[in-house]
């Protein structure tokens, strides 16, 4: 099977990679500013972007990773990432509070079907 991969704008990774009936993809946004909510729905639009290009979308997500700078914030996350979603197609979902590079407060990862 061939193997898809979107390049990023970084030396050394992809934004998104898809292998069969997977998609794997990657964001952050520290350049949305140093507000939460904004990092995270633009996380979220490039993450919707990539998948599209990949061939799925965010209904078809399987499992998802969200790491935050600062997990007492969650909730900030949690309203983007919500309305995001929408009511139907939940994926499994992880939150983890970790050191990010400067600038960016959020970055997420994501397992798609195609």
């Amino acid at each position: 099977m061939d193997i898809l991969r979107l390049a990023g704008q970084s030396q050394g990774r992809n934004r998104a990679v898809a292998h069969g009936d997977l998609v794997f993809t990657v964001a952050t946004a520290g350049n949305a500013g140093p507000d939460l909510k904004a990092q995270t729905a633009a996380s979220l639009a490039q993450i919707e972007a990539n998948l599209v290009e990949a061939g799925s979308d965010k209904t078809k997500l399987l499992q998802a990773t969200v790491y935050v700078t600062d997990i007492s914030r969650k909730a900030e996350m949690d309203e983007v990432w919500c309305a995001w979603i929408g009511p139907d197609n939940w994926p499994q979902r992880a939150c983890i509070g970790v050191d990010l590079a400067p600038g960016d407060l959020v970055e997420i990862v994501v397992v798609a079907a195609r």
